[in-house]
């Protein structure tokens, strides 16, 4: 069974981000529509999320992976990464601007018999709540947010003494702009056309200062780059796109 529960949706939120994501509700989930590029990376998400619950001492040979743990993902939208962390054993939030993202994502998560509990909500409202979790995902949400400053100091306050926060996002290069504006928005039509501002951006060097100022310490930053024959790949080329990992300082 999975419960959704409605806050008021400000602060952090950009309106129009919100409202253009959640018009992509309806095809979420399927592999071959609007977030299709969403599909080819999941496995590459999960993959490092776990790598990085083994490093701080998860046993890589449990079943459950995150059996006991609690995990919230901001901006989940319709809960592609959101499921597959419930499945790994964690008591799951999902979190998100758009109420037709919470919508479906309770959707399909029902069809599943998956527990989740899913909000239209902006991360600050759970952190007045005083809410923590032992794992707080974030993947390529922070670029969409109006105020970056308070979202990484709410993402601080939901996360648990001795918790882990993982991000993903674009770095803000010259590259990004030729792959995901040009390329994957205008060109091959892979991500919906006017999905990103390229100028809301921000780089590794950027971003892990933030955090820090926010009571973070950054434990890690990967690249995520395009190799043919192989696909999506980790690595230290982050020019693109890029996964970070931080702990509460």
């Amino acid at each position: 069974m999975n419960s959704t529960g409605n806050s008021a949706v400000a602060g952090t939120v950009d309106a129009r981000e919100a409202g253009f994501f959640g018009a992509l509700a309806g095809d979420w989930w399927d592999p071959a529509g609007s977030s299709a590029m969403l599909h080819r990376i999941n496995p590459l998400r999960l993959g490092y999320i776990r790598d990085a619950m083994i490093a701080r001492g998860r046993d890589a040979r449990a079943r459950w992976l995150l059996d006991g743990m609690t995990a919230l993902d901001v901006g989940c939208g319709a809960g592609l990464l959101t499921e597959p962390l419930a499945r790994m054993g964690a008591a799951v939030t999902g979190i998100d601007a758009a109420a037709e993202n919470v919508a479906a994502a309770a959707a399909h998560a029902a069809a599943g018999q998956l527990d989740i509990v899913y909000r239209t909500a902006p991360v600050e409202v759970l952190a007045r709540e005083g809410a923590v979790f032992d794992l707080v995902t974030c993947m390529e949400v922070v670029e969409h947010v109006a105020d970056r400053a308070r979202f990484l100091a709410s993402l601080r306050a939901v996360t648990a003494p001795g918790g882990l926060l993982v991000m993903s996002t674009p770095n803000r290069t010259p590259l990004s702009y030729a792959t995901l504006i040009v390329g994957a928005e205008r060109i091959m039509r892979t991500i919906p056309k006017g999905a990103h501002d390229w100028s809301k951006f921000v780089t590794p060097d950027e971003l892990s200062a933030e955090l820090t100022t926010a009571g973070f310490a950054v434990r890690g930053v990967s690249g995520m780059t395009w190799r043919p024959g192989s696909g999506f790949v980790l690595g230290s080329d982050t020019s693109v796109n890029y996964y970070l990992t931080a702990v509460p300082a």
